[in-house]
This record gives C-alpha cells, structure tokens and sequence, in this order.
C-alpha cells in the first residue's frame, strides 16, 4: 500500500522588485494611469507623455471622453492641437473603461474631493474610486492619491479599500502614496512640470518609487516622511492662503468704513522688502481648494478634541464678503439714484471664480446672485470663458443662464455692473464709458483712475 503524498502548500509569490520597478520609470518603459481627467488630470497626462510615457487617462464622464479622443481640450490652457497630437500619436489613450487599470504600472488618482452640506468631507470619490482599481489591482503596482484631503486618508480610508478588494497587501503586493496637486489654472507662469512636488509614501519603497516616477517627468520633487505629512503639506498651504485672504478682506471693511482704500494700503505695504507679503480682497472665495480645504482639518481636528477657531473665523469672513458687495451696491444705487435693488437690473461681469479660467465651483458671484434674488433684482451676466451656467447641485436656479454680450446698449441698460471677476479679455473702459454705475470689487480702475461712476467694494 502507497503512502499519500504529503500536501504541499504553493510556494508564497516573491516580492516585487522595487529596483525593477524604478528602471521602468527611469526608462520610459512604465505606463502611466490618471484617473480624473479635469484641471489636474489632464495636465498632468500633457506632462507625462511629454518626458516620452505613455498615459492611460480614465474618466467617467463620457463627453469628456468622447472630446478627448476627437482631439478636443475642455481646458484653456490646452490647446486642441496638444491634444490631437497625444492621442493621434498613440502616447495618450482616454477611455471609460476601467479594466484598462490593468494595463498600467502606476494609477494617479485626481479625483474631487467636495464638502457634503454639513461642511465635512464627501469622500465618495475617492472611496468609490479605490473600489474600482481594488478590482484590476496587479503586484508590482503604484497608486497614488492627488486630491486634496485630510491627514491620514491615504493610510486610514484608501489602504483597506485597496487591501480588502484586491486581497493584496501594501507594501508587499503594491505600493501606495501621496502627492497632493498644485495646479493654479489660468496661471500661464507656473505649469504642471515646474512645480515642485511633494511626495510622501506609506513605506520607504512606496516612497522611492513615487519619488522616481515623478522625477522623471516635473522639475522637483520633495520627499517627506509619510504620506500624512503630505496630505497636511497641502492643507496648509492653502489654509495659510485663506486665513489671509480673510484677514485683508476684513481689513477692506473696516478701512472702508474710515475713508480709507485698502488697495492703496496694500500697494504701500508691499514696498517693504521683509516680514509681509501682500493679499487682496475680493468679493468672496471660489474654487475647489481655498475655500474647502481648511474645513477638511477642522473635521480631522476633532477627533482630536482640538477647535480650529482661526481657521473656522477666516471661513466666516469670507462667506460674508458677498454680502458686502450686496449692500454697498444697495446702499449706492439708492444714494445716486433713489432706486432699491427690487427690480434693478444688475450686470454681473465674471461667473468664474477666477479670472480668466471657466472654472465655477465655490464661485463668489453664485453668492452675490442669490443675495440679488431675494431682493428681487433682474440678473444678467456676461464672462468670456463661461457661455452657459452649467448644472450645479448647490445653484440649480441659475442653471442654464447664458452669458449676455458686453456691447454698450447691453451695459446702458443695467442700472449697475458689478466687477466680480477681473478676466483680462472684457473692454473696461467701454463699460465705464456706458455704465451708470460700477461696483468694482477687483480693483480693476485702480491704475485707470477714478471716475464718478465707480465704487469699490
């Protein structure tokens, strides 16, 4: 009689070979996935393919898919050419279909990361996209989170998604880190590969191997110890911008109420060669970061036991800037010309929330329109950038609105033209040849001089 065999368990697979891994980045070999195909995906692909990588670019949005692939850009500072280029050229593929995550050496996650109606983080972005590349998750990958969150999401909430969904561990299986995006849209003097780079990994090989993909195709990268830290780099810079910006908007109120024009104290103050770096007030805060970061720190804080009263102040001043621009608007349509706002027709002049980009998200004039609404007035607005006032949860009554043309009958007919976004391409001194009334809230007639017909708010 035989004896059985004993059972032999299969032999555990080996590691990925970090070194390996390196060598395909360094020799353009790797292919590179982003996910999130908007202000921060797309120029990250157009910097990729550039250093000579192939790009996989994932979307969900199928118009933007479908336009990618037709060789249109969505974004202003990409060209239509630059697109067809990357795609004709076979260096840029777009698709919708995630089984395509497979395929690739490295998954750069660019995906939003809003704030629910309470002001805390909505993580279901990040959360449902870990659930898909958990499906098409391979040993020897790169996952990287760009978007902005709160210290501790890369380890604390995408990790067991990853590990859970894929059976595969971090570290040893795949390798995961954090690189927060630093794009400034409209901005022409910095681009994707010339801003440094912060990166931090969960694990020593996690951070190498992020560190020398992106070295292969920005300028810097700046290496931290985990991939907290970098979540909290990211964070603070952005509150640092809007408690400022908080700070010299609460300063314009009070220097408006002595006679005095913020804008002149700044353009003395910023002659000081040390010690303070000049911030400008404005008719609120807009866009997906300043606006929405600090709240994402406020939220962890607690767990803590810890209030972030400093930043939760700077939020609140800057909530109420659009209510300022309201009453002095009020205040001056009545002391010139005895008229309320009920019925006023109001030309709004920018929707974006900056100038010369068509970004809308957080936009102070959704702001200023609502305010205008309650009191009843006519709203119109005109923006170069923005033809139609997309679908937006939060602003559903001016969905649809379309931008009116800026010609003098246009300006002559509104009882007031607030100045809410100061895109470079609008003819201003037309508009103060034929407005009855400006409110300029951008100082945009600063160096034109003054003219009776301007405020500033």
């Amino acid at each position: 009689m035989s004896t059985p065999s004993p059972s032999l368990k299969p032999a555990p697979a080996a590691a990925p070979d970090v070194e390996a891994l390196c060598a395909r980045f360094v020799n353009r070999e790797a292919v590179i996935g982003v996910i999130g195909l908007g202000y921060v995906g797309l120029p990250l692909v157009c910097a990729i393919c550039a250093q000579g990588f192939k790009s996989v670019g994932f979307d969900i949005d199928a118009d933007k898919i479908d336009r990618l692939n037709k060789g249109q850009s969505y974004i202003g500072n990409i060209h239509n050419d630059k697109v067809a280029e990357l795609v004709t050229g076979g260096s840029f593929l777009p698709t919708g279909d995630f089984s395509k995550l497979a395929d690739v050496d490295a998954v750069l996650m660019c995906v939003p990361t809003p704030l629910n109606k309470n002001r805390e983080p909505d993580m279901t972005y990040v959360e449902e996209t870990a659930k898909t590349i958990a499906k098409y998750l391979r040993r020897g990958q790169l996952v990287v989170l760009e978007s902005t969150t709160w210290p501790g999401t890369t380890r604390e909430l995408l990790k067991p998604i990853l590990e859970s969904g894929s059976g595969l561990k971090a570290g040893e299986d795949f390798f995961l880190a954090f690189s927060p995006e630093r794009e400034d849209p409209g901005n022409a003097q910095f681009h994707t590969a010339i801003i440094p780079k912060v990166v931090g990994g969960d694990g020593a090989d996690a951070l190498r191997l992020a560190k020398t993909m992106y070295d292969q195709f920005l300028t810097k990268t700046v290496a931290v110890s985990t991939a907290d830290t970098a979540e909290a780099v990211k964070l603070t810079e952005n509150i640092f911008r809007a408690v400022n910006i908080a700070l010299v908007n609460e300063l314009k109120v009070i220097y408006d109420s002595m006679g005095i024009d913020v804008w002149e104290v700044i353009e003395a103050a910023k002659t000081k060669p040390f010690g303070y770096m000049p911030f400008y007030p404005g008719p609120g805060l807009g866009g997906h970061c300043i606006p929405i970061d600090p709240f994402y720190l406020t939220w962890k804080a607690r767990e803590h036991g810890i209030s972030t009263k400093f930043i939760e102040l700077a939020g609140e001043i800057n909530v109420l800037m659009p209510r300022f621009v309201v009453n002095r608007l009020a205040e001056t349509l009545d002391l010139r010309f005895s008229k309320s706002l009920k019925g006023a027709k109001i030309l709004l002049l920018g929707m974006a929330y900056k100038k010369n980009v068509a970004d809308i998200r957080e936009s102070p004039a959704f702001g200023i329109m609502e305010l205008l609404q309650k009191r009843q007035s006519d709203i119109s607005y005109h923006d170069p950038f923005v033809d139609t006032v997309p679908p937006t949860r939060e602003h559903a009554a001016f969905t649809g609105m379309v931008s009116a043309p800026l010609t003098p009958d246009v300006v002559a007919a509104a009882d007031a033209v607030v100045i809410v976004t100061d895109h470079t391409n609008v003819d201003y001194d037309m508009v103060a040849q034929h407005a009855r009334l400006i409110v300029d809230t951008r100082n945009v007639y600063g160096a034109r001089g003054e003219r009776h017909n301007i405020v500033k708010a």
